[in-house]
């Protein structure tokens, strides 16, 4: 069986290997999303493919939409050239069940696939200036909003497209402020921009980053004073936040392996020039929430048929809240610092250290549940249990600590130093805290690259890595006397963790945690029984 709208054709076999298939022409419904565009989605990686693609096939499903999204790569083009068009934009979604099982289904949805590039580009304005265009989205990470480093300089190649102005944009902030100028030019038509990625206050962020690159080409005259009315006019270029949550780890061999058993051909993943770990499959897990601020100027797709949680955007932020402070990323973190230390290659082998399963549940439901904020639509205490007890145990997913790990440093603050805050303001001190102060030493611990068998082990990419390891120069593993105050101006930085530990009540605790860390071969264990 091949993954074409050809292969699909042969649908006594696909329904033999239990997959099933869209119920619509894909061909007419991909026809209609080039003839009538009305959504338009930047950054088409894992995620975006399973979870907003899979909303988007939903609806369709169900005569809520008659075109599907328009795909738009700025990046990595591999990705189109290799994984979209070869397939004819069609993508098989794999559901890990927590029993073993696998949901699989091959989605239609994503109706055109381009690039930011050449032809490409001309046909983005070109779709850009089309009048029923609703939404442009994305799922393009943190880092795609980032115009400047961390010394509060432009990226060169941001300053390159500022110097070029919109008619040659390559960054995707270049690109979709470029796409808007077009909207302005043909009549200043709404639209919603809609940032779908995993971040505190995405929409603002988006926002900023649009608004400083017209501002810079105005300044250059390139566009208008009237284009920044424009885009500031909330009736016409609206910013809506949101708050998604799906893991989705990359496209597993064991999979792959699986649909070519069926019969599927052609399923191995690849990694692209950008290294960029795709196949034309995606695994995920079941479990998925998308809250999304209702401000839409020009329409929007029913998105609660699809179980899109439609609100406003104090309480968007209230569960993106409840989940990266209480509920989920700060027990991911957790479980990722000591699963390297541990030696553990799955989160969710994880769970069944039992040592791991109180040092989680001391963090989320025991101290975190006592400051958590309750977004009212959903609730923490439910939410922190099917994370607790079906999403991290799924034996069937695929994700390592060694990814989570990644820069944990731009993590901690957010993860533990909003619990850390709440507590300082409710009892004057975070002294009480036993769980979140034992995670920060073991983020610590974890920093000198040496596991609990005092065997050196690879550390995830993180951008404060090289400045941490010479800050702790000096302190070895199994030498617990090697540590003479390292982790002073560590535990101090309000930059790392929002606030100066020592004044919180917790700074010392955590060095005398640390200490008890680095005693020798097993230490790690040891000082989790002792404090869990």
């Amino acid at each position: 069986m091949k993954l074409t709208k050809e292969g699909i054709k042969d649908q006594k076999s696909y329904q033999e290997a239990g997959i099933t298939l869209p119920a619509y022409d894909v061909a007419a419904l991909a026809k209609n999303t080039v003839e009538n565009p009305r959504w338009m989605h930047f950054g088409i990686g894992n995620i975006f493919r399973i979870f907003i693609g899979g909303i988007a096939d939903k609806l369709i499903h169900e005569k809520a939409m008659e075109s599907g999204i328009t795909c738009v790569e700025t990046f990595d083009f591999d990705v189109v050239d290799k994984i979209y068009h070869p397939y004819d934009n069609l993508v098989l979604g794999v559901t890990l069940n927590s029993d073993g099982s696998t949901d699989k289904r091959v989605l239609g949805s994503l109706g055109e696939a381009l690039t930011s590039q050449a032809e490409d580009f001309i046909r983005l304005k070109k779709i850009a200036r089309k009048k029923e265009l609703e939404m442009f989205s994305f799922t393009i990470t943190e880092k795609g909003y980032a115009l400047k480093n961390s010394d509060n300089q432009y990226f060169p190649w941001v300053q390159a497209d500022i110097d070029k102005g919109p008619e040659a944009a390559t960054g995707v902030m270049a690109v979709i402020t470029a796409l808007l100028w077009e909207r302005f030019l043909a009549g200043e038509l709404p639209i919603a921009v809609v940032s779908m990625d995993n971040c505190s206050h995405n929409g603002e962020i988006l926002q900023g980053s649009v608004l400083t690159m017209a501002k810079e080409w105005q300044e250059k005259g390139f566009v208008s004073a009237q284009f920044l009315a424009y885009l500031n006019n909330e009736s016409k270029v609206a910013f809506p936040w949101s708050m998604i949550d799906k893991i989705t780890p990359r496209p597993a061999d064991s999979v792959a392996k699986e649909l070519e058993e069926l019969g599927m051909e052609e399923m191995n993943p690849i990694i692209t020039s950008k290294n960029t770990y795709i196949a034309p499959f995606v695994n995920a897990e079941g479990p998925q929430y998308l809250v999304v601020e209702d401000k839409f100027p020009n329409g929007r797709p029913e998105f609660e048929k699809a179980g899109v949680y439609m609100t406003d955007r104090d309480t968007v932020n209230k569960v993106e809240r409840m989940k990266v402070t209480t509920c989920l990323n700060p027990l991911h973190t957790a479980l990722a610092v000591y699963g390297c230390l541990l030696g553990y290659d799955l989160i969710s082998k994880e769970m069944k250290d039992e040592n791991l399963k109180k040092l989680i549940h001391k963090i989320g439901p025991e101290e975190g549940m006592k400051v958590v904020t309750d977004p009212g639509i959903l609730s923490p205490k439910d939410f922190v249990d099917e994370v607790i007890n079906v999403r991290f145990p799924n034996p069937f997913m695929p994700d390592t600590p060694q990814r989570i790990a990644t820069d944990t440093s731009q993590k901690v603050g957010i993860r533990f130093g909003e619990t850390i805050k709440s507590y300082v303001a409710a009892e004057g001190s975070a002294k009480s805290l036993v769980g979140i102060p034992l995670a920060i030493a073991g983020w610590c611990r974890y920093l000198l690259g040496v596991d609990d068998n005092l065997e050196s082990f690879e550390r995830s990419s993180d951008p404060l890595l090289e400045e941490l390891t010479k800050m702790l120069a000096g302190v070895e593993a199994g030498k617990p006397e090697t540590y003479t105050g390292q982790l002073k101006p560590i535990l101090a930085n309000e930059k790392i963790f929002g606030s100066d530990l020592y004044k919180a009540g917790l700074g010392e605790k955590i060095e005398t945690m640390f200490v008890e860390l680095l005693a020798g071969k097993g230490a790690v264990v040891a000082t989790l029984e002792k404090y869990l």
